[in-house]
């Protein structure tokens, strides 16, 4: 089966990713930019990503966001950058 994305509802998409991120992380920045339909570029700076190394503060955000990744029409098909910083 192939992944459908209908229409572009980046703008929807973007508010329900900062909606999960920041009620699983305490985000003092987040960016959120659509590319094509479907892929995103995130950025986080956030203190709940002090002491863990990059794949674990990755892992954050993926965990976050995982409901909007999840099955064949899924919202979000692809995160292609993701920078976790730490303030």
């Amino acid at each position: 089966m192939t992944l459908q994305i209908l229409g572009d509802d980046s703008a929807d998409v973007i508010a329900q990713m900062r909606s999960a991120i920041e009620g699983a992380i305490a985000c003092d920045e987040l960016e959120i930019t659509s590319g094509s339909p479907g892929h995103f570029a995130i950025r986080v700076v956030s203190s709940d990503f002090e002491g863990k190394n990059r794949v674990k503060q990755q892992q954050l955000v993926y965990r976050a966001i995982a409901g909007l990744m999840d099955g064949d029409a899924a919202p979000v098909h692809a995160v292609d950058r993701l920078v976790c910083l730490t303030p």
